[in-house]
């Protein structure tokens, strides 16, 4: 097996461990995979993608967190080549949906002995997510923490603590318009989720359990706490049980849907943990099958 390994060098795994091209390369050696492994910056990620796509690659292996892993799989959704993950990142979320291990040579054993599986992605005005996308107080604050991160040199987990304390008395709920062919709501919200499948919305325990069984539809909710201090209580609520449960969150199952922002055209939106911003409206829809990921191949029945 031949497989481009394209990994993100300013991932936390890569400086923590101290990861080399040379030493990547033994490790897929010893579980007989022929890797052409390169250490790039994140934004060189997807053009090289593209190369490795047109010259023949039997796997194009994406090394790093959801952010890096999105950036390859926009490359070759639709396409034959499929995807491998080597989870580098802080949370690898969509790694741990598909069983993937999180450890270096257990990821790399699935790349050389897994299946490759076709796998539903989301899309909204072009811009593809393997997990979620989001519209409301989360991407502001991601890009708070950014600039934290840039600015003070705080880890991401302090910096988004930082980015939380200072937006979130300033933010303001979105006014939306959200329809689905002959079916419409209005609702003002601080918070607009969408997953690729059911989510569990806790801090404890979240993730899309059922990423493999497909289903066809978005998995939409809609947060409306109506006062700043319920807003507050409902986060903290989602530290120790899933948001679902609570009559502060509203959902809905949707094989694609429609978002008016009444008082912006621009907004912030969410994918996978990175932010873009995008004009209103957005045009949420499935894409059924069109990424082939490798993942786990299933264990045997036990013998009888």
């Amino acid at each position: 097996m031949r497989v481009t390994v394209l990994v993100n060098r300013g991932s936390g795994t890569v400086k923590k461990k101290k990861l080399t091209a040379e030493s990547l390369r033994e490790m897929f050696q010893r579980a007989g995979v022929e890797a052409d492994v390169r250490l790039l910056p994140g934004r060189q990620i997807p053009d090289a993608a593209r190369e490795a796509a047109k010259g023949g690659a039997e796997a194009v292996v994406a090394g790093g967190g959801d952010g890096t892993v999105r950036g390859v799989a926009a490359v070759l959704i639709g396409g034959k080549i499929p995807l491998g993950v080597l989870p580098l990142g802080t949370l690898n979320h969509f790694a741990s949906d598909l069983k993937i291990p999180n450890d270096l040579a257990g990821a790399i054993q699935v790349i050389a002995h897994g299946t490759a599986q076709p796998l539903d992605v989301g899309e909204v005005n072009g811009e593809i997510f393997l997990n979620n996308s989001s519209i409301g107080f989360y991407p502001p604050i991601v890009q708070a923490r950014d600039q934290e991160m840039r600015h003070s040199k705080l880890n991401k987990w302090l910096a988004m603590a930082v980015a939380t304390f200072k937006l979130m008395p300033k933010l303001s709920p979105l006014d939306l318009r959200i329809s689905s062919g002959d079916w419409q709501v209005d609702r003002k919200t601080e918070v607009l989720f969408v997953g690729n499948s059911e989510y569990r919305l806790s801090a404890l325990n979240h993730g899309a359990p059922d990423r493999l069984e497909g289903g066809g539809f978005l998995c939409v909710y809609v947060a409306h706490t109506g006062s700043r201090l319920a807003l507050y209580g409902l986060a903290l609520a989602g530290l120790f049980r899933d948001v679902k449960q609570t009559r502060s969150v509203e959902d809905w199952k949707l094989r694609e849907l429609r978002v008016d922002v009444r008082q912006t055209r621009a907004i912030p939106v969410a994918f996978d943990g990175e932010v873009s911003t995008l004009r209103s409206p957005l045009l949420f829809r499935k894409r059924v099958g069109d990424l082939r990921v490798i993942v786990p191949s299933p264990e045997p029945p036990a013998p009888a």
